[in-house]
């Protein structure tokens, strides 16, 4: 390694500030044990936040989520330009446009350590050119890293399957997950007790007798809404006291349809309370959590939930099914399948004891399996065994086959 690199330095790298999120904690974790942690992101009031709130710079370097090739060069270099200033030791960088970005840049500037963290593949519900650049850059992002780090096995399988990376060179640190849960602190039902979960209730205008079906996320298509609307649709005509709460923002792309927005807006047994800035006293006033999303890597919501003793119905997709076990933590219906979707939230309605008996083992798993401090072990461990083979991993032989010949 270069006598005027910084091996101490990680530099996190990201497409929009919110990801950062993601490392709460982490990155405290990372600095009690000797790093010096910075991190890149497009600008926004989440990155000042980040820095504030963890004791880190964050630099602003605008990079867009879609590909935009004149765009996405000048980021590049950008990026290049501050990286050789910095001389980082690992560059550590998340989500498909910042991991092709942020490796390739990595890479030029000789960064002696590069990792991409797979936190989901948008190719899976991409067609034609699309998903055929998404797979080209997850090929080259994974080609250009020391290290490939998947969220879950699901993620881990796909990418092997689909020759992105070699399986040994892409590991799940610990149980897997982003960031593991604060089931002890944050996502504690204890923490809140009845008279939170009255509280909220009351704030939101919930009654005490009801049975709440939360969902918490964006609301966007994605994610599964008009098939939640659906199935809440037969729900509602058959359970006078059963309400839909959706916690999360609306967002423009990838939008819900009007007309399926419109009969939730409309209905006076659903609240749509918009983004929120903390999320888990919203789980005390549910009683069943359904993410009927259609695509995902491996997803925080049923790890909170779980830990807040909610049982879970989601999709059988790869992420959700290292989330729920099924018929033990949760139920799995299958995407984009409204009546299933409604049979799995039927039965949670109907027998409260499958509800309590499937929450408990949920945080039961929680604790044992997706602790914070698990992952955060882990990843340090990985960053260390990295740097002390620096001197060797520089010379990748996938790398100058992908310079020579292309991918």
């Amino acid at each position: 390694m270069s006598a005027d690199r910084n091996s101490n330095l990680l530099v996190h790298i990201v497409t929009v500030p919110q990801t950062l999120n993601f490392l709460r904690g982490q990155i405290a974790y990372m600095k009690r044990r000797g790093f010096q942690v910075a991190a890149i992101a497009s600008p926004g009031d989440s990155g000042a936040i980040i820095s504030d709130a963890e004791g880190i710079p964050v630099y602003a370097i605008q990079m867009s989520r879609r590909m935009t090739p004149a765009r996405d060069l000048v980021a590049l270099w950008k990026l290049y330009r501050l990286l050789v200033n910095l001389k980082p030791g690992i560059v550590h960088a998340h989500t498909p446009k910042a991991g092709l970005l942020g490796t390739l840049a990595a890479f030029l500037a000789r960064v002696p350590v590069r990792i991409y963290h797979i936190r989901g593949l948008p190719f899976e519900s991409a067609r034609g050119v699309r998903c055929g650049l998404l797979r080209w850059t997850e090929r080259v992002s994974c080609r250009l890293a020391n290290r490939v780090l998947a969220v879950s096995h699901s993620m881990r399988n796909i990418a092997i399957r689909e020759n992105l990376c070699s399986p040994r060179k892409i590991e799940v640190p610990a149980k897997g997950s982003g960031n593991g849960v604060d089931a002890n602190g944050k996502f504690n039902p204890s923490r809140y007790g009845a008279i939170v979960r009255k509280e909220m209730r009351r704030e939101l205008r919930l009654p005490s007798e009801a049975v709440v079906i939360g969902f918490v996320g964006r609301v966007v298509r994605d994610k599964g809404i008009v098939e939640l609307a659906q199935a809440w649709h037969s729900i509602r005509q058959e359970n006078p006291l059963a309400f839909l709460l959706l916690v999360g923002p609306l967002e423009p792309q990838d939008p819900v349809p009007a007309s399926t927005l419109r009969m939730l807006e409309g209905d006076a047994n659903v609240r749509m309370t918009g983004g929120v800035s903390e999320v888990a006293p919203f789980y005390t006033a549910m009683d069943i959590l359904a993410l009927p999303t259609y695509r995902e890597g491996f997803p925080n919501v049923p790890l909170e939930a779980a830990a807040m003793c909610l049982p879970v119905v989601a999709t059988q997709i790869p992420g959700c099914v290292d989330a729920v076990v099924n018929g033990v933590t949760g139920t799995l219906v299958d995407p984009r399948n409204p009546v299933e979707l409604y049979q799995a939230l039927k039965q949670y309605i109907e027998k409260p004891e499958l509800r309590q008996l499937h929450g408990s083992n949920g945080r039961q798993r929680v604790i044992r399996d997706f602790q914070q401090e698990g992952i955060w072990k882990a990843v340090y461990a990985e960053y260390r065994r990295l740097l002390n083979m620096s001197e060797d991993v520089y010379e990748n032989p996938e790398v100058e086959e992908l310079v020579a010949h292309g991918s």
